[in-house]
Formats: structure tokens, C-alpha cells, sequence
């Protein structure tokens, strides 16, 4: 399964466009055009780097609910049930896949930060730590992403479920300190999954020690989501097959 999800996603340039190359466009864009007209501390390139490899994760969410989506609707699911095939390994199938895609969406979203004068300070434990955050957040979004595209009746609808898991990172402190944001916005920025996520990042990466607020919350959400994902997808697909 992982190896057939893995020759979709190379043969549709579609997705590797939303999923590592618009990432790194969003980046240019942002550090380059935008990055001059906010006031953050340090230089600009390393307070959005955090914020743009969750991006990343998220970007490469609609192709995945689009395939999970065109496997029920077109009948390859029940080609599958006719075969030595376990259930189980359709679902982690696109839920390893799109993971993997997502670390190297990131991989590249560093890489290019590097070159833009991105300088980290994070020891290696840091680092570690930061990729943890990533394959957690990584895992527990495609499990949601796989239930929204079992649940959804059209592909078209499929894709669609997934935007607000892809415009969460712009309202939180991804670009800009929640703080600078006006009443209403900085709360649901501050509240939201995404912000504690980003700011266990941009501590862990900048040498820094986040907060014990913000990992706690952002590993919460993670398992939080991760649980939700994966009750939802199974109960999905066991009502559709």
C-alpha cells in the first residue's frame, strides 16, 4: 500500500507541487516580500521557519483525502476486500505515505531555510525533539485527513474538507506574534492547535527551552487529534465497506 501511494504521488505533479514545492514558494514569498514589515525578534527568516514546516504538513493534506476518497468511489477498496489484502493496511497505507511525504516537505522547507540564512541553535536532543513534534503532528493530520476522505461523498468534497487544517497555520503565530494580532484574532490564535505546536518548535530550534505550556499543549493536540483521526477513520470505513 505504501509502495502504490508512493508511485501516485511522484506521478501527479499536482501534488508534489502542494505538497513540497508551494511550501517553499509560500517561504520565498513571506520572507522575502513580507518579512520586512514585521516586527519580530531576531532575524525574520528564523521566527517564520517554525511555522512554515507546519505549513508544509499541511499542504500536503488535500491530495491524500482526494486519494483515500477516489479508492471508495471508484471500487478499488472492494478489489481489496476480494484480496489477501489487510483492511488495516489500506488506512496506514496513505496514513505512512503521507506522513513521509510530509518530513520531506519539511526536510526541504530546512534546506531552503538554510540557504535563505536560516541559522538554528538547537542542540542534537533539540533537534530530535523537533523532528518528534513534526512526525506526531505529521501522523495525527493524515489520520484525520484519511477520515475526512472517507466520510466525504465526492472527491471534489474530499479535498475540500481539508482547507481548514491548511488555513489554521495563518491564523496563529506562525508570521506574526499572536500578541501584535487584534482582540478576537490573538485569542482564537492563541487557542487554536496550531500555536502551541509552532512555539514548541521555534523554541526547540532557536536553543531555547519552550515553554512547558506550550509542549504539553502541543503534544495533547496532537494525541488528541491522532485519537479523533483514527476512531472516525476506522468507524468510516468499516460502515463503507
Amino acid at each position: 500500500m505504501m509502495r502504490r501511494n508512493y508511485k501516485h504521488t511522484t506521478r501527479n505533479p499536482v501534488t508534489v507541487f502542494n505538497a513540497v514545492l508551494f511550501p517553499i514558494v509560500m517561504m520565498l514569498m513571506f520572507v522575502y516580500v513580507f518579512g520586512g514589515a514585521f516586527k519580530v525578534q531576531g532575524k525574520y527568516v528564523d521566527y517564520a521557519v517554525p511555522g512554515l514546516l507546519v505549513m508544509a504538513i499541511t499542504y500536503g493534506l488535500g491530495p491524500t483525502a482526494a486519494a483515500v476518497n477516489s479508492d471508495m468511489t471508484t471500487g478499488i477498496t472492494n478489489r481489496f476486500k476480494a484480496m489477501d489484502v489487510s483492511h488495516g493496511a489500506v488506512l496506514f497505507g496513505h496514513v505512512v505515505s503521507t506522513t513521509l511525504r510530509a518530513l520531506i516537505a519539511d526536510a526541504a522547507i530546512i534546506g531552503v531555510g538554510f540557504a535563505m540564512g536560516f541559522r538554528p541553535h538547537a542542540s542534537f536532543p533539540q533537534w530530535l525533539g523537533a523532528i518528534g513534534i513534526m512526525l506526531f503532528l505529521g501522523f495525527a493530520t493524515s489520520w484525520l485527513t484519511v477520515a475526512m476522505g472517507l466520510g466525504a461523498k465526492t472527491v471534489e468534497s474530499a479535498g475540500m474538507a481539508t482547507v481548514p487544517l491548511i488555513m489554521l497555520p495563518f491564523l496563529s503565530s506562525a508570521f506574526v506574534p499572536a500578541h501584535t494580532m487584534g482582540t478576537g484574532v490573538r485569542q482564537f490564535a492563541e487557542y487554536q492547535p496550531f500555536t502551541p505546536i509552532i512555539e514548541t518548535l521555534r523554541g526547540l530550534l532557536s536553543g531555547s527551552a519552550p515553554s512547558t505550556g506550550h509542549v504539553v499543549a502541543a503534544v495533547a493536540w496532537c494525541a488528541g487529534l491522532t485519537v479523533v483521526g483514527y476512531v472516525w477513520a476506522v468507524a468510516n470505513f468499516k460502515k463503507r465497506v
